[in-house]
C-alpha cells in the first residue's frame, strides 16, 4: 500500500536544514556571497598551486610594471609587478592563505573556546556567572584590534603571536554571545518542562539548548572572521603582524604606501582584496542568519 507522501507529495516534511537552503538559495546576494567565499577558499587551500609563479621570485627587468590592461602592461604579469618585480597576482593568491585563512582558524579556535566556556557559564548560576559578567564586561570594553595590539606588544612581532592575540582578543566576544544565548534559553519554559521530566545537564543542552543557538553561532561566526581579517591585515600593516617578504594583504599594502602615487596598483590591490574578502563574508552571514530566522520562526 503507498504511503501518504507518495499519494500526497507536498506532504512531504522537510528538514529545517533543507528549508533554510531553499531560503539562502533565493537570496542573490548571498549566492552571490557563497561563490566568492567559495573562490576564497580554493585560493586558500590551492594558491601555491594556482600562483604562476613563486612568491618570492624577483623579476628585476619589469620593476613597478603595471597591469596588464595598461598600455605598459604585459600579459605574462596580468596584475603588474611591485617595486622589487614579484608578481602582483602571485602575491595576492598566496596572501589569501595568510589573511583569510588564518582568519578562518582564529575563528574556529575562538568559536570552540568561547562557545564551550559560554555555554558552562550561561548553564551557571551564582557566584560563577557573576564572575564571568564582569571579567567579560571588563574585556569587551577594549576593541579586539587594541586588545590584539597589545597582546602583540607583549607577546613580540611576528605571524605567529598575531594570531595568537587576535585569537585571544576574540574569544571574549564568542563566550559573550553564546553566554547571553544559552542565558535566555534556560529561562524559557520548555527548559522547566524537561527539567521537570527528570532531564539532566546533558540532555537539556543537547536537545533542548543547541539546537536553538545556530542563529548566534552564524551571526557570531561571521561578525568574527571579518573582525579576523581586519585585525590581521591591521596588525600587518603597522608592521606587528607578518613580516617582510610574507605576502600577507596588510604588510603588502604597508609596503605599497610610500609608492601609492608611482605605482598606485600595488596599494589598491591587496586593499581591494581585503574589502571583498570581508564584504562576501558579511553576505554569506546576513543570507544564513535571514534563512534560519525564517524557519525558526
Amino acid at each position: 500500500m503507498p504511503s501518504r507522501a507518495n499519494i500526497y507529495p507536498e506532504l512531504k516534511v522537510r528538514s529545517p536544514l533543507e528549508q533554510a537552503w531553499d531560503l539562502f538559495r533565493k537570496n542573490t546576494l548571498a549566492m552571490i556571497g557563497l561563490w566568492g567565499l567559495g573562490l576564497l577558499s580554493l585560493l586558500t587551500l590551492f594558491g601555491p598551486w594556482l600562483a604562476p609563479y613563486p612568491p618570492f621570485e624577483q623579476f628585476g627587468q619589469v620593476l613597478l610594471l603595471p597591469p596588464s590592461w595598461a598600455i605598459d602592461g604585459n600579459i605574462d604579469f596580468f596584475l603588474g609587478t611591485d617595486d622589487l618585480g614579484r608578481d602582483m597576482l602571485s602575491r595576492l593568491i598566496i596572501g589569501a592563505r595568510l589573511t583569510f585563512g588564518n582568519g578562518v582558524l582564529v575563528v574556529l579556535v575562538a568559536l570552540l573556546v568561547g562557545g564551550c566556556i559560554g555555554i558552562l557559564g550561561g548553564m551557571s548560576k551564582g557566584l560563577k556567572a557573576s564572575i564571568l559578567n564582569h571579567l567579560l564586561d571588563t574585556l569587551l570594553s577594549i576593541p579586539s584590534l587594541l586588545l590584539a595590539i597589545i597582546f602583540v606588544a607583549i607577546l613580540g612581532p611576528g605571524l605567529f603571536n598575531t594570531l595568537l592575540a587576535i585569537t585571544l582578543a576574540l574569544t571574549p566576544q564568542f563566550i559573550r554571545a553564546t553566554y547571553n544565548a544559552v542565558s535566555d534559553e534556560m529561562q524559557k519554559e520548555y527548559i522547566t518542562a524537561l527539567r521537570l521530566d527528570g532531564a539532566n545537564h546533558w540532555r537539556i543542552l543537547r536537545f533542548g539548548v543547541l539546537p536553538n543557538l545556530s542563529d548566534t553561532i552564524v551571526s557570531q561566526t561571521t561578525r568574527g572572521l571579518s573582525s579576523a581579517i581586519l585585525d590581521i591585515t591591521a596588525v600587518g600593516f603597522l608592521g606587528l603582524g607578518a613580516q617582510p617578504p610574507l605576502p600577507e594583504w596588510g604588510a603588502m599594502l604597508s609596503d605599497a604606501m610610500e609608492l601609492v602615487y608611482l605605482a598606485p596598483w600595488i596599494a589598491i590591490l591587496p586593499g581591494l582584496a581585503i574589502l571583498l574578502s570581508v564584504l562576501v563574508v558579511n553576505m554569506v552571514g546576513e543570507g544564513l542568519r535571514q534563512a534560519i530566522n525564517e524557519v525558526m520562526n
